[in-house]
């Protein structure tokens, strides 16, 4: 039994765990009007910047497990199965958890300053995942397995910011803020080194994560306002 406890919590139970909720998500707004339906996503938490303004912050959250269309869903599941199982298994579990959590988080702070479409996807949290990867190639230079984990992802960043300057579709903002977000707190929280310096960095990119989220949520609060005036 003991063993059986040990091999389900080594198991990358986050990721699947956030898998079922977008899938389950999906198919309860399927049989609610449809994953494009506008007032449907408005209704499962999308993110819709006048309501954000007017209280309802849990839009900056939300909004990355909602997915509009079937061929959204799928992609972003699968870059979320593959490279969510390589993290969780070198980050840990809560680590993890707080990285795709936060990222995203950020990602659609970003967004809601710079984008005023509605919006929803787990892009802004798998832009996280990128930054993450990221910030493991640059702090573990002589490991060759993570470096070449890091050089893929960086492959894969490029083409997709790429694509999303040329596709108006695509919430740019939204993904750049999720790299940003990704890469800060990822380094914020898991930077094991007790040295001094390391502490210092990681409080330092803890306290540039903090104050990148509340400039941005002020910008887009401040656009909101300026628009209905």
């Amino acid at each position: 039994m003991e063993m059986k406890i040990k091999r389900f919590f080594k198991q990358p139970i986050l990721t699947y765990t956030f898998l079922g909720i977008q899938i389950v998500l999906f198919i309860l707004m399927t049989f609610n009007g449809g994953s494009t339906n506008t007032q449907t996503l408005i209704e499962f938490g999308a993110k819709f910047n006048p309501f954000i303004a007017w209280g309802e912050w849990w839009r900056l959250i939300t909004p990355m497990f909602l997915h509009i269309g079937w061929m959204h869903l799928l992609v972003n599941s699968l870059i979320l199965y593959y490279l969510g199982i390589q993290l969780e298994s070198l980050f840990g579990h809560w680590r993890f958890g707080l990285i795709y959590l936060l990222s995203g988080f950020a990602g659609n702070a970003v967004s809601f300053a710079a984008n005023n479409a509605i919006s929803a996807g787990a892009s802004t949290a798998i832009f996280g995942m990128f930054g993450a990867a990221l910030m493991l190639g640059k702090t573990y230079p002589h490991n060759p397995a993570i470096q070449q984990l890091s050089k893929n992802f960086l492959l894969l960043v490029i083409i997709n910011l790429v694509f999303g300057v040329f596709d108006s579709s695509i919430d740019l903002a939204g993904h750049i803020g999720g790299l940003a977000g990704g890469y800060l707190i990822s380094t914020a929280i898991s930077v094991a080194d007790p040295l001094p310096r390391w502490k210092k960095k990681r409080l330092l990119h803890a306290v540039i994560f903090l104050v990148m989220v509340i400039l941005f949520i002020t910008i887009g609060y401040w656009k909101v306002q300026l628009l209905a005036n």
